[in-house]
């Protein structure tokens, strides 16, 4: 019931804001050192726990299981650009443990490799809905071809379009703002994998809702996609509590 109710408020909500808006995030793709992914857990952890000491909004962490070279991706709501990056909120974040350390601290001897991202996103409210009740995360990242960001970030668009017209739930979207080399990455929610592989329909009913979208064709929504990037990473993950 708690899900259902949680669904209803993020799609009401959907319906009201954009999948993709103007709420600054701080995204970081961790990859851990060989051995030490548990460790690296329990570390971030301590921080989501406290974040109230030293931060507004609540990170998430989510654990790669299939598909990308990255262990971990915090998703980090913040209040805004100026504010995140005062002296005062950046002096609070460098007491925790994993959130704000400086280069050579001990935190990064569970690292491999680190990327942080600022991106543009949905509104606080519906991401937290979701995120807080939902399990398991389809993430696609996308780098676009020379000229073709804002065409990508309209297909992105589409494609929500295109889910709206039968049982399946909207992608967040997120826009890179500065730092990573990928421009969009997607979101999508589900309660398992038996809610990730989606409601059984007809092709008759997946095409006419391919084309009110504004699509060719269902079987043109792939390779519509393909025109327009250079990578394209895809990922599952599962949200660590």
């Amino acid at each position: 019931m708690k899900k259902l109710i949680a669904l209803t408020i993020c799609l009401i909500t959907l319906n009201v804001y954009s999948q993709h808006g103007d709420q600054p995030y701080k995204v970081t793709l961790i990859r851990a050192k060989p051995g030490a992914l548990l460790e690296l857990i329990e570390v971030i952890k301590s921080d989501i726990d406290n974040y109230q000491n030293y931060q507004q909004y609540k990170p998430y962490l989510l654990r790669h299981s299939q598909g990308d070279h990255w262990d971990l991706m915090v998703i980090n709501p913040i209040e805004s650009l100026e504010s995140y990056f005062s002296q005062e909120n950046f002096g609070k974040r460098t007491k925790s443990k994993s959130i704000e350390k400086s280069y050579g601290d001990s935190y990064f001897d569970l690292i491999s490799s680190q990327e942080e991202a600022i991106v543009l996103g949905p509104h606080i409210e519906p991401f937290e809905a979701a995120v807080s009740d939902f399990n398991l995360f389809h993430i696609e990242i996308f780098t676009a071809l020379a000229g073709k960001q804002t065409e990508l970030l309209k297909q992105r668009k589409m494609e929500n379009v295109f889910y709206s017209k039968f049982d399946h739930r909207p992608n967040f979207i997120f826009t890179r703002v500065f730092g990573p080399s990928w421009d969009i990455f997607t979101l999508g929610w589900y309660e398992d994998m038996h809610d990730f592989a989606g409601p059984e329909i007809s092709f008759e009913v997946e095409d006419q809702a391919a084309k009110d979208a504004g699509f060719e064709g269902v079987n043109f929504i792939g390779s519509y996609l393909r025109s327009l990037i250079l990578k394209h990473h895809d990922t599952l993950a599962w949200k660590v509590n």
